[in-house]
């Protein structure tokens, strides 16, 4: 059977889900047209109809859904110029009946073994049984281990780090540790010490200090271009005058301007021969060509070189380890610079007369200082470094043994009783998911036996008999149900053959739907199935037919409640939807109790509240007659004031006019002022026409216009001396008031 439905965000049916619970065999729903009925009954059809619906089955077991609602009719009377045929078990073929029977009766015997295993697996409601035992030892452990981590987390709370945010990740961290935890066990006071100063706060890790590379400017200083004499070639005849006056530098720079000056010298004038041009340049040869490019090549490389160095003690000033001597490095930078600058200088001199012998400043003295400075620091920073490496490893020693202190003193018993308990657990789990598996095959064995069982002794004749001799029966003599030319479906025939189906009046063609899904509930549309249990509903059944078939159907109806209610039959739940005061009056009356069994039935009212349709359960059937389910209406706090005059003007018309035989000029004459024109308003729409189309009449009403017209309804039966009547008809929702005044 069918536990419990769930519907929201569907149709009519808001985001809060609908909830019907703790259904029984036989649940009846009473609500008006487009109340959101239908929508119940799609539900059921088709549960996958929408992922915010859900339908849950008694003990996990799914039973087939037969709905007679307008998607039955539009499906097989509608869309189809013929009836698919019912097949039911064949009379005749008495052993095969009883081989059906016993096989049947196996397959319940199945079904019932599956459901007590899953209801032990699994409880009633899904989270008990084993499976919820289960889980309630998991929560019960996790909350243990908890508790052992809420008394430690003060001292040693560094030890947790990383799980202290979740019961769960915890617990697990718990069955981590227990499988490879290998740390000596220490007691509590030797760990809270010890967390007292491995806990602290952790100094960071220092970066070492980039060694500077000063050797190729030291190497600069050993050029041997410094110290020779660049002049130009002696073997020439004017080199002998260049050396006496000793003014090779002082020529090499004029030469510039000779040449320029096109042979004349620049000193005297004169034009110079040829021989002289000659000489000179022989003096400044190759040789003194090449050692000039090598100052010019020294100079440039002891600059870039020099910057270099300079630059890389710049970087360490500028992010200085906290293990070095700043300021040592800083009077050293500066002697270096110093000592760059005068190399520089002497340098430029050079390239000027390059007969001159220079030497550079040493740095070599400086640079050594420097770096015994940043080698001395590297090596404090090696040992803070290896220092904290081993208190990090000292921390992973502690946390070991704290988690190990756990293990062995907090938690050693509740993780063997819990070891046991889920071992046991598991067990019986992995048992009767066995036999559940096993029963289950043996249930889908049993099935197709009965399947090959129902083929040999089917047939569709037996409907069309039952359905004719209902129609017969119950003055249906113009038309009858026969076989088709596919001798597997049905057609509607008049007496002189023709089809019927096209002719037949709305009442006619409601009557017949009805008796073939009726017929159809006591077998199949294929030639299998028809001995599945199954849970049947019924939207409306009796729409567009007059009292006599109402009866009728109601009557069919009831005669399938007995067979539920004794268990001879494969229906095993069923719900009957309507909005027809008179047809749910007659489906809900027992003859013999003239009610249900309070365990066997459930009642319902289903609503629209403004837009949205709404599920109300009773604990006893909450429709009397058509008179009160108006003052029901009126009782409710959540009334629909889009129709409350159309009911207070109903109730009016019943009472007053139509039993009392009140003149409602005098009733409104005890009333003034404004209460007389609400009160007026009444009584014109029941002058009107007590029962035309202002049945249906509706009038935009805001909430202060509805207090008026309950106020005054109220006051009609208080000046009527009816007031009795009132305060039964309310009953609970009765409220004492100031009465109105007596009238004049």
């Amino acid at each position: 059977m069918i536990k419990s439905i769930h519907i929201s965000d569907i149709a009519t049916y808001g985001s809060t889900p609908e909830v019907l619970s703790d259904l029984s065999k036989f649940n009846f729903f009473y609500g008006s047209n487009a109340s959101g009925k239908t929508t119940i009954t799609r539900v059921i059809a088709n549960e996958g109809i929408s992922p915010t619906c859900n339908v849950a089955w008694e003990s996990g077991t799914k039973l087939q859904s037969m709905v007679y609602n307008r998607d039955f009719i539009t499906k097989n009377f509608n869309q189809s110029t013929e009836l698919k045929g019912i097949f039911t078990l064949g009379e005749e073929n008495i052993d095969t009946r009883n081989k059906i029977a016993a096989a049947k009766g196996e397959l319940d015997v199945l079904t019932k073994k599956i459901e007590h295993l899953k209801l032990g697996l699994y409880g009633e409601d899904g989270a008990g049984g084993k499976k919820g035992e289960l889980a309630t030892l998991d929560e019960e452990f996790k909350n243990k281990c908890w508790s052992a981590y809420t008394k430690h987390k003060g001292k040693l709370s560094h030890a947790f780090e990383g799980f202290r945010k979740s019961k769960e990740s915890f617990r697990d961290e718990i069955f981590k540790e227990q499988r490879s935890n290998s740390a000596t066990l220490e007691s509590l006071a030797t760990l809270e010490k010890k967390a007292e100063t491995v806990f602290g706060p952790a100094p960071a890790v220092e970066q070492s200090i980039p060694s500077i590379e000063p050797a190729t400017v030291v190497a600069h200083e050993s050029d041997s271009i410094l110290k020779k004499r660049v002049i130009g070639k002696e073997d020439v005849d004017i080199a002998a005058m260049i050396k006496k006056l000793g003014n090779s530098d002082w020529v090499r720079e004029g030469r510039a301007f000779y040449e320029e000056n096109e042979t004349v010298c620049p000193f005297c004038q004169q034009t110079t021969t040829e021989a002289f041009a000659l000489s000179l340049n022989e003096y400044f040869d190759a040789t003194f060509e090449t050692d000039s490019k090598a100052i010019d090549d020294l100079v440039t490389n002891y600059k870039t070189d020099s910057a270099r160095l300079q630059q890389q003690i710049t970087s360490v000033l500028a992010a200085p380890s906290k293990f070095l001597d700043v300021e040592k490095l800083k009077a050293e930078k500066e002697l270096l610079d110093s000592r760059v600058t005068i190399s520089i200088q002497r340098l430029a001199s050079k390239k000027k007369e390059p007969s001159q012998i220079v030497e550079l400043e040493s740095i070599n003295n400086v640079v050594a200082t420097i770096k015994t400075l940043i080698d001395a620091a590297n090596v404090l920073v090696a040992d803070h470094n290896k220092m904290i490496a081993n208190l990090a490893q000292e921390r992973r020693d502690l946390t070991a043994q704290v988690w190990k202190y756990l293990l062995e003193v907090d938690l050693k018993a509740d993780l063997a009783d819990y070891k046991t308990k889920r071992d046991g657990l598991n067990k019986a789990i992995a048992d009767m998911t066995a036999k559940i598996a096993s029963a289950t095959t043996d249930k889908g064995t049993k099935a197709a036996e009965i399947r090959t069982l129902e083929k040999e002794t089917t047939s569709i004749q037996p409907t069309i008999n039952g359905i004719n001799a209902l129609l017969s029966s119950f003055g249906f003599r113009g038309f009858s149900l026969a076989k088709s030319a596919t001798e597997s479906c049905y057609k509607l025939i008049r007496m002189d053959g023709a089809d019927a189906r096209e002719t037949l009046s709305e009442g006619e063609m409601s009557f017949v739907t009805f008796l073939y899904f009726y017929h159809l509930l006591k077998g199949s549309d294929s030639e299998t199935g028809m001995t599945t249990n199954r849970v049947v509903v019924f939207d409306d059944p009796v729409s567009s037919l007059d009292s006599d078939i109402l009866f009728i159907v109601s009557s069919l109806i009831k005669g399938l409640f007995l067979e539920i209610k004794a268990g001879t039959g494969h229906i095993k739940q069923v719900f009957v939807l309507t909005h027809n005061v008179y047809f749910h009056k007659e489906i809900t009356f027992n003859p013999q109790h003239r009610h249900f069994g309070q365990n066997d039935v459930t009642f319902w009212i289903v609503r629209k509240a403004g837009l949205e349709s709404k599920i109300q359960k009773h604990s006893s059937n909450p429709i009397k007659t058509s008179y009160e389910l108006l003052w029901m209406e009126v009782r409710k706090d959540d009334r629909t004031n889009l129709s409350i005059q159309n009911t207070l003007r109903r109730i009016l018309d019943n009472y007053f006019k139509i039993l009392g035989c009140w003149d409602s000029d005098k009733i409104c004459a005890l009333f003034e002022g404004q209460e007389k024109l609400v009160c007026n308003s009444l009584f014109s729409w029941i002058n009107d026409g007590s029962h035309s189309a202002l049945d249906d009449l509706y009038a935009s009403t805001d909430p202060s216009m509805v207090d008026n017209y309950l106020k005054v309804f109220r006051a009609i039966f208080e000046k009527t001396k009816h007031i009795e009547h009132y305060k039964m008809m309310m009953g609970d929702a009765y409220l004492e008031s100031e009465p109105l005044p007596a009238p004049v």
